[in-house]
């Protein structure tokens, strides 16, 4: 178990608290991060791109002249992939490009990428956040006493709305649940930024 101080939005060290090693303190392994990435990328693809086929485009119903004794090469339709305005040979069409990795995984990237920030002195652990109104001054605030005012993640136990709107509008800032975490974010952000009853649950789950 590793200790760690605890903040307030205002940047003052409130408390500390223990880290579960088990979570916290695993070697990294940079190809199952890989892997989770890509994996990540890959489940977002909507996969809607798609091109007309020689069937699918307008007109060439016609031959376009006999088949002997013009001097052209053969064509049987105007419409074919060499023609201007023919059809597209071998285009992409509509598809899924989801697919799964194994749970256990899964389980080591996420624990990797929350161990590689720990180890980069990249983790902060918040007694709460509780602003009074909406207002992205509130978390520009608490980011610059935190001294993460680059890109960070900001991880909660459950959806508020008044840190979820005040955070929306600031570059590189992101809002996320405990069961919406991925690797992608936590590796693509400076910061992680957690509150204290979140690092409970996150232990609860990949332990």
């Amino acid at each position: 178990m590793s200790k760690i101080s605890v903040y307030d939005i205002k940047g003052n060290v409130v408390a500390d608290t223990e880290l579960n090693d088990a979570i916290w303190g695993v070697e990294p392994n940079v190809p199952v991060m890989h892997a989770a990435v890509v994996n990540y990328l890959a489940n977002r693809r909507q996969g809607t791109q798609s091109t007309l086929t020689r069937t699918e485009v307008s007109g060439g119903g016609r031959k376009p002249w006999r088949q002997k004794g013009t001097g052209h090469a053969r064509q049987g339709s105007t419409r074919a992939p060499q023609w201007t305005h023919g059809g597209v040979a071998l285009g992409p069409k509509p598809r899924s490009y989801r697919y799964t990795i194994n749970k256990k995984v899964r389980r080591l990237a996420m624990k990797s990428a929350l161990s590689s920030k720990l180890a980069e002195g990249n983790v902060i652990v918040l007694s709460g956040i509780d602003f009074e109104d909406i207002k992205t001054k509130n978390v520009a605030e608490m980011l610059k006493a935190l001294g993460a005012d680059k890109k960070a993640l900001i991880v909660n136990t459950e959806a508020d709305e008044k840190l979820i709107k005040s955070a929306r509008n600031i570059q590189g800032v992101k809002t996320a649940l405990v069961n919406t975490l991925n690797v992608y974010d936590i590796l693509g952000h400076d910061k992680f930024i957690v509150v204290k009853d979140a690092v409970a649950q996150i232990e609860e789950v990949y332990c």
